[in-house]
């Protein structure tokens, strides 16, 4: 039996939120390992945010293509790492991402321990 590995690394829970509390740090995701099979899971208030993904230019601009048909917006939005390589997502409310609100992971192939969700 596969374990499902989940990593929660989105938590918007206030209906509103003052824009200079958006800033959101994923430096703990720059020493994680992702693995083929993980899946993320980004838990947000819909109302204020969603979830789009993008490419690495994209991401370094905070720029959401308009053609972009990889956009998440339930607030409770799960996703499974299924090839490897790097992935990049962010928010695209105007200025979300600018203040911090983006993650890129690098997914790698083959398993590691499972991963303590509240440790995100």
């Amino acid at each position: 039996m596969a374990i499902h590995r989940s990593l929660v690394i989105f938590a918007i829970v206030a209906l509103m939120v003052p824009a200079i509390s958006l800033t959101t740090d994923f430096v703990w995701a720059k020493d994680k390992q992702f693995f083929v099979g993980d899946t993320l899971v980004f838990t947000y208030n819909a109302t204020f945010h969603n979830v789009y993904k993008v490419n690495g230019d994209d991401f370094q601009s905070c720029t959401v293509p308009s053609n972009n048909s990889l956009v998440f917006f339930t607030g409770n939005d799960t996703i499974k790492l299924a090839t490897t390589g790097n992935e990049w997502y962010v928010c695209g409310v105007i200025g979300h991402c600018d203040l911090g609100m983006k993650l890129n992971i690098t997914v790698v192939d083959g398993t590691g321990p499972a991963a303590d969700p509240s440790a995100a």
